[in-house]
């Protein structure tokens, strides 16, 4: 398999007629999906760019206070005029969540994408007090996007207007998939166009571009109508309230929902703003199918009879200050959980999660709550094509090249597998982390370079400004917490005058943990400053290997040490 070279190699500059692709978010991770197209046609000057996805990162950012991840675009950020559009393939928030970030740079930038996904960015953006500029387009369109040749095919996934994209280019046809899989029987009636795949594999794919999520799961997804007759059942034969959480924008499951309340007699409200903007909008675009007089407001099923009422609301990942978390943690205003209560979590786990989840299945449980989820009944169906599947695709496709997207490592390797069961060869698999460049020309991909990509965090109002140093700050003391260490030093009587002071928070309840170290730093400074050293800056640093030492040896811990030494 192509690999980058060890460390990082500037690419060459980019030739006329060369397609260049690299991923900025979404290569060895799940979330923050980000791809940046760039060519140039001959005699221009500069290169163009065209973007597909911008999203936030999902799961645990495993990085103390942060509140998301976003992929980092830094090495194009003087670049942003030479973006010819953003071409969103479908509303989920690991593909649009960054958008509000990147067009504070560039408002203006043409966004292109189907109908729900147009209504769910407008919504986000009105809150960043954006206003797009989108151009809505369909499966089978073609179009032009500045000098870039874009046409659409349907997609199936766990929500609704998907699509994968294909670019022509002098360089090279690129197809890619966005988020996928092969149900053929959604709710929806709209599958996945496998038919103009091939005819667009007949035209020739140089590179192929395709969703790795479930490559390791073997054989096919079972289909959504296989969902609704298990939700059903669940629905109908509970005694007591029933609450389903799953993601704000799968508008299936909330459609199989309804369906099950209206034939069980429930009567169903929507619990969060996301699940009641996403429902609505939904509504209003005739994409959810609302059975009449069954949907009421949250304070009215406070008053009915528990066997009557479903909620349905968001959590189903375990996210701090979701509703279903504040139920599981008895801090929701308005819902108690009881124990004749049932929990349907109608999601698959986004990997990073796992804890997160089973704490508020837990939670509940500990509540009386029955819980039911994916591990225990047929509840939910993955979005994403497992390995049956990609086979499928890449068979339909014959792309001359693959570079699987989307995914951690476990799951590109696995994907590469597939492709080499079909019969490609390693050569001709772009096997690329975030910031790795790949160039196409002439049919040929290559690992020509890689350009610096790091971890652009949001933590409250700030973007960007907190580094890899600052997140191990914040780990260290999440983890060890940390220790001060004040001493005032008279440097002409080479005397300490006062302290050490020693205060720890984070580290240990035993107010006399560290009085063991004072008499061995207080000889230390001292014959620090006899030996001549006067600096307080380098006494401080003395400070802190000596009690560093010391703690290391007696506690095995490595806690946050703050010294600070006053000359007097």
């Amino acid at each position: 398999m192509s690999r980058p070279e060890a460390g990082p190699k500037a690419p060459p500059p980019l030739a006329d007629g060369t397609l260049r692709v690299v991923a900025l978010g979404g290569i060895s991770e799940v979330g923050r999906n980000m791809t940046m197209f760039e060519a140039k046609q001959s005699g221009r000057r500069r290169p163009r760019l065209l973007v597909v996805d911008c999203g936030m990162l999902l799961g645990k950012t495993n990085a103390p206070g942060v509140d998301l991840g976003l992929p980092d675009w830094s090495a194009y950020s003087e670049r942003l005029d030479d973006i010819d559009a953003i071409v969103l393939t479908h509303g989920h928030e690991d593909h649009i969540g960054a958008l509000p970030y990147l067009l504070r740079s560039r408002p203006n930038i043409p966004l292109i994408a189907s109908r729900l996904t147009a209504a769910l960015i407008t919504a986000k953006l009105e809150q960043h007090r954006i206003r797009p500029a989108i151009r809505i387009v369909r499966e089978g369109e073609r179009m032009t996007a500045g000098e870039w040749d874009l046409q659409f095919y349907a997609v199936n996934h766990s929500i609704p207007d998907a699509l994968a994209v294909a670019i022509r280019t002098p360089g090279g046809t690129v197809l890619h998939t966005g988020d996928f899989k092969m149900d053929q029987t959604p709710l929806d009636g709209r599958i996945t166009d496998l038919p103009g795949f091939s005819r667009l594999g007949d035209e020739g794919v140089d590179l192929l571009l395709a969703d790795s999520t479930n490559a390791e799961v073997p054989g096919f997804i079972p289909s959504e109508r296989d969902v609704g007759k298990v939700v059903t059942d669940v629905i109908t034969k509970a005694s007591g309230r029933v609450i389903v959480a799953c993601f704000a924008s799968h508008v299936h499951r909330v459609q199989q929902v309804l369906d099950a309340a209206a034939e069980s007699g429930r009567l169903v409200a929507m619990v969060g703003r996301s699940m009641v903007r996403n429902m609505q909008i939904a509504r209003d675009l005739g994409l959810l199918h609302v059975p009449e007089n069954v949907l009421i407001d949250p304070k009215e099923a406070e008053a009915l009879p528990s066997r009557r009422v479903l909620l349905v609301c968001t959590g189903s990942q375990g996210e701090p200050l979701s509703a279903l978390s504040r139920m599981a943690n008895r801090e929701h205003p308005s819902i108690r959980i009881v124990s004749d209560d049932l929990i349907l979590l109608a999601s698959s786990l986004i990997p990073g999660n796992e804890n997160s989840v089973f704490n508020v299945i837990n939670g509940l449980s500990r509540l009386g709550a029955t819980v039911v989820h994916k591990s225990t009944a047929l509840v939910h169906v993955s979005g994403h094509a497992p390995a049956g599947e990609l086979r499928y695709l890449l068979n339909a496709v014959r792309p001359k090249n693959l570079m699987p997207v989307h995914g951690e490592w476990r799951h590109l390797r696995a994907h590469a597998a597939i492709a080499r069961s079909t019969g490609m060869t390693d050569d001709h698999i772009m096997l690329a982390e975030n910031g790795v460049v790949v160039d196409l020309a002439q049919g040929n991909a290559k690992i020509v370079g890689e350009i610096e990509i790091g971890n652009v965090y949001v933590d409250g109002l700030a973007v960007g400004d907190i580094g890899e140093v600052v997140i191990k700050q914040r780990q260290i003391l999440g983890e060890e917490g940390f220790v001060s260490i004040l001493v005032a030093v008279d440097v002409h009587a080479g005397k300490v005058v006062y302290g050490p002071e020693l205060t720890a928070r984070g580290f240990t309840d035993d107010p006399h943990a560290l009085d063991g170290i004072r008499a061995e730093l207080i000889a230390t400074v001292e014959k620090s400053v006899a030996d001549g050293v006067r600096d307080s800056d380098a006494l401080a640093h003395i400070v802190r290997r000596t009690v560093g030492r010391w703690v290391d040896k007696n506690y095995r811990r490595r806690p946050m040490l703050m010294p600070m030494v006053i000359e007097v």
